[in-house]
């Protein structure tokens, strides 16, 4: 077998929600498709397999993924045009296409915002505590600051701050003074040594069914790769690059992102998203506006069938919107 092939056949690659993605884009008709977080190219290949006259503008930041995507999607090259980006300047990557995909509109656009298995299970990109290495966390390895400056340079309320609005984290004040108090005999480098002080700090002993560092990893993942910065306003621009009765999926694998493609969701369908005033009255100045149907009023989630061959797909939710 192809290591390509088996890289992406291996349960720890498979793309969430197949079938859920395909039928809910409506992949049958065929057009163009964006799928925004390529990765290594499973979601794309599905849509492509749908649909014979089906093409796809695949979008990453991680250039060792696209360069998976690219070998795995070589059969099809004719129908993936593949770009280095982030999926939140969806408009300009589009713009630069040429101009019978660039102006045609989009008869569907997906975004899986969850990180790859390419990247958790690669011990050096330092996303997993599972594994000692580099306190990473880049999706892109070529800018930007890493974990580890984040740790060493944010003050102790800062860091508890991150961990707790992106991690939702209880402990964060003291796995904050922890990490302070470490940093000063010295520098946090190392995954094995973040999750050994958020341990100590929550002073959890024995058997843990989830990592008590889990919640902290994924608030320093978060932070370090700006994800949910614009996710509100890539909503909407993918709005705009769809044509009509194009359809919008974007899946989610926590509570943070859900909330805001929800909230987003819901603006875009017109309805007010203003929170309500004194007495509970509510004085709408959002300026909602209808530009969608959700067809989604609860998030679709995977099968029992499909986590138990994919532990992944666990948390995932899957919400779809399609454009009037």
């Amino acid at each position: 077998m192809d290591p390509v092939d088996s890289e992406i056949e291996d349960p720890g690659h498979l793309p969430v929600m197949t079938d859920e993605v395909i039928d809910g884009l409506n992949v049958s008709r065929g057009g163009i498709f964006i799928d925004c977080t390529v990765g290594l190219g499973g979601h794309t290949h599905a849509i492509l397999t749908a649909a014979a006259d089906a093409r796809v503008i695949g979008i990453d930041r991680d250039p060792e993924a696209l360069e998976i995507a690219r070998n795995r999607l070589s059969k099809e090259v004719s129908r993936v045009t593949l770009v280095r980006g982030n999926f939140n300047g969806i408009k300009q990557i589009l713009a630069n296409q040429p101009q019978e995909l660039a102006t045609e509109g989009a008869s569907g656009i997906l975004a899986d915002l969850g990180v790859s298995s390419l990247q958790l299970n690669r011990a050096e990109r330092g996303f997993s505590f599972r594994s000692d290495a580099d306190l990473d966390m880049r999706m892109d390895q070529t800018a930007g600051e890493t974990a580890a400056d984040i740790l060493q340079n944010l003050g102790e309320e800062e860091l508890a701050d991150l961990i707790f609005a992106y991690g939702e984290e209880r402990g964060s004040r003291r796995i904050a003074r922890a990490v302070v108090r470490a940093r000063e005999k010295s520098p946090i480098t190392t995954t094995k040594q973040l999750a050994d002080i958020v341990v100590r700090a929550l002073h959890i002993k024995g058997y843990w069914k989830v990592h008590p560092a889990t919640k902290t990893f994924q608030a320093l993942r978060i932070a370090v790769n700006d994800e949910l910065s614009g996710l509100e306003q890539f909503v909407s621009d993918a709005i705009d690059c769809l044509k009509a009765n194009g359809r919008l999926a974007i899946i989610s694998f926590h509570s943070l992102e859900d909330r805001l493609i929800k909230r987003s969701f819901q603006f875009a369908g017109g309805s007010c998203i203003c929170p309500p005033g004194p007495r509970g009255i509510v004085i709408c100045s959002c300026g909602a506006k209808k530009r969608v149907n959700v067809i989604t009023r609860r998030p679709i989630t995977p099968s029992a069938e499909e986590v138990a061959v994919n532990a992944r797909a666990r948390s995932a939710k899957l919400r779809i919107c399609e454009k009037l």
